[in-house]
Order: C-alpha cells, then structure tokens, then sequence
C-alpha cells in the first residue's frame, strides 16, 4: 500500500510537494521522530536504521519519467540512507522532515530529475550547500583529481538527459587513512569510497561514527553478507577502497 503523505512548508510559498510514502514508511518516521524529540545527532538519528534492508531504486523520476518527492524508509541504499539522516536531523515534525527531505535532496528545494543531487559531491558543490568538503584539510597526503562527471569513458552519459559536470575531487588514499587521520574526522561526517572512475566521484557512502569499540563506517550495505544498514570496523572499509572522500554537514 502507498499513500501520499500530503504535508508541506509552513505557507504556501515554502510548501514542499506532497511525498510519496508507503503506509508503513509514514510509521516509521512517526517512530522515529518520536524517539528522537528535538534536535537530535546524525549518531543518534543513524542508529535507528541500523538492520534496515537495503534497497536500490527507490527514487521515481528521470530525463523521461516526471520527478515525485519519495521517502522510502522500509529500505534504503547508500544515497537515500545519508538523504534520510541529514532530513530527520532537521525535523520535529512530518512536515518538517518532508521539507528538509527536498532541501536535502534537490538543489534550491526545486524537486525534478535535473535539480537532483545526484552526487556525492553535489552536497558541498550546489548551492544552497547542505556539507564543506572537508577532505584537503585532513592531510598533506589528499589528492586533487580533475574528474567530468557523468561522463562514461565512450563518452556516453551514465545519467542519459543529465549534462557533464566538471569538478575536481579531492580524496584521501587509503593508505595515508591513519590514526592521525581518523582523529581529524567527527561523527556525523559524510564519507565517500573514491571512484577511480573519471565519471564518478564516488562509489559507495556512508557517516563515520565514533565509538567505545573504535570508528565504524555505518552505510547501507549491499554485501550479501549484510544487505542492509550495518557498521562496518572503520579500517576495514577503508582497506576495500581506493581512497576517502569527506564531507562535513553544516548542520
């Protein structure tokens, strides 16, 4: 059963478009904002999904197919796992997280497949920005590296109706991801597997989380031995892959 959850801004002008929640999605962010009343921390606010099933094409809209504002929190991937973090840490209210969810998700709250922050890199790169990159900063050893988004190595497009975007990424290789390193990030910070990829700026997302037992990457895995939010050993993750990429939520 889907049901469209039809809540907005707080007049008219600021009125978000109604979102597409299943019924039990609309449960379980009434849940949620329940037992995080106030502001609360993406520590806090990331936990609650944690053994939530991945799930991969959960957005409607494409250069053919007409944009509608969906929240899924049944299942998440990587992408709309960190989208639903970043909204609920913004929110009190339904109506609240709906609203956040479009500021978070489209670039100027403008909700079509073209305003899509369809990269990782778009959070820190499209106005109004939602992180700063922060990854330059956390060693000597980050890399810059000139990348053309969207752009496949034939030169086709990986997102068809959607331009190339030139932007240079800055990375972090992950054998320079030491102690010092890790000391520099804080929980909450978005992190990003580095995509060697010239189209790509990343492959894979999740927020770095700080506790007793050590760091953990806590994502939305589609391992088969996890398919689902789990918290991956911090240094673990960052053996897999090339490189970090980090940014720091403004809020």
């Amino acid at each position: 059963m889907c049901a469209l959850l039809i809540v907005g801004g707080t007049t008219p002008a600021a009125a978000a478009p109604p979102a597409l929640m299943s019924d039990a999605s609309t449960q379980t962010l009434q849940a949620m904002l329940a037992a995080t009343p106030g502001p609360s921390d993406a520590e806090t606010i990331s936990e609650q999904f944690l053994g939530t099933p991945y799930g991969a094409d959960t957005l409607i809209g494409s250069a053919q197919i007409p944009e509608q504002l969906t929240a899924e929190l049944q299942r998440v991937d990587c992408f709309t796992y960190a989208d639903y973090v970043e909204a609920l840490k913004r929110a009190d209210t339904p109506e609240q997280f709906v609203d956040s969810l479009t500021a978070v998700r489209y670039t100027g709250g403008v909700v079509s497949f073209a305003t899509r922050r369809h990269f990782f890199t778009d959070w820190s790169a499209t106005s109004p920005t939602l992180a700063r990159d922060v990854t330059a900063s956390l060693t000597d050893a980050a890399v810059a590296t000139p990348k053309n988004l969207n752009q496949t190595d034939s030169g086709e497009q990986y997102l068809p109706g959607l331009p190339v975007v030139a932007r240079t990424v800055a990375y972090v290789p992950s054998p320079a991801v030491d102690d010092d390193v890790v000391s520099r990030l804080r929980t909450g910070d978005y992190v990003g597997a580095y995509a060697e990829d010239g189209g790509l700026d990343v492959t894979h997302v999740g927020i770095f989380i700080s506790t007793p037992a050590g760091p953990v990457f806590r994502n939305a895995s589609s391992r088969d031995a996890d398919n689902a939010v789990v918290d991956t050993p911090f240094f673990d993750y960052v053996q897999s892959v090339p490189g970090l990429v980090v940014l720091r939520p403004l809020r």
